[in-house]
């Protein structure tokens, strides 16, 4: 349900705590998306709850997640039952002059909707391939080509973004007035995912230098720069 260049408000996804920190916005959904390296996927099965990490690429208004044809989560996927996408960025801690009004500053999308197996062994190729890129840009270039063995051995699934809604927190602590007088240290503790010195397998073996994408490669509050 797209409107210009927000997404409609749902049942779901209408706000009912802090809705200043809400959007609908296209953009920055697709923004935080982007800039995520991880979706925890909820679902329900067997009348139980369930939350798994998986990796995940969007292109265009389709999320694709992947994994084995005979998991739980595939099985899952394959049936269409409703399921919740959310993806998180952290980017500090707020530290306020009282426990009440301690926070975070973040940055998270909710994305609802049903899933759908993905059979076209075509699309199936391009999330592949485009999964890899959003995790690393400038890496299918340099491994081989996936074989039809493993394309029939993976499952992919896909969830067009229809209900989906973004929530910001950004700044300082929101002290009451009466407590910023008092001494304690208050302010924004800064957080961001950085990527460490790459570690190459086996590296007498071959000696293949690092590559350049892998050398300018970084994760940040934007999750990567090139």
């Amino acid at each position: 349900m797209i409107t210009g260049t927000s997404y409609l408000g749902t049942e779901k996804t209408t706000f009912g705590h802090k809705k200043d920190r809400g959007s609908y916005e296209q953009e920055l959904i697709h923004e935080i998306i982007d800039s995520s390296l991880l979706a925890h996927l909820s679902f329900q099965t067997g009348g139980e709850p369930f939350v798994i990490p998986m990796t995940f690429v969007r292109v265009g208004s389709k999320l694709y997640f992947h994994g084995s044809p005979k998991s739980r989560i595939a099985e899952v996927l394959r049936s269409g039952g409703p399921v919740c996408a959310a993806f998180t960025l952290l980017d500090g801690l707020v530290l306020a002059r009282s426990a009440m009004h301690h926070s975070m500053n973040y940055r998270s999308v909710l994305v609802f909707g049903a899933t759908q197996e993905v059979t076209d062994e075509l699309e199936k190729r391009m999330s592949l391939q485009a999964l890899v890129e959003h995790v690393i840009p400038g890496r299918s270039e340099d491994i081989r080509e996936t074989t039809d063995a493993e394309i029939a051995a993976t499952f992919v699934a896909s969830l067009t973004i229809e209900e989906a809604s973004a929530k910001v927190r950004a700044g300082g602590p929101k002290d009451a007035p009466s407590d910023r007088e008092l001494k304690s240290w208050a302010g924004v503790v800064p957080l961001q995912l950085q990527a460490g010195c790459p570690i190459q397998d086996n590296p007498g073996k071959h000696g293949t230098p690092l590559p350049s994408y892998i050398e300018k490669y970084k994760l940040s509050p934007a999750r990567r720069e090139t």
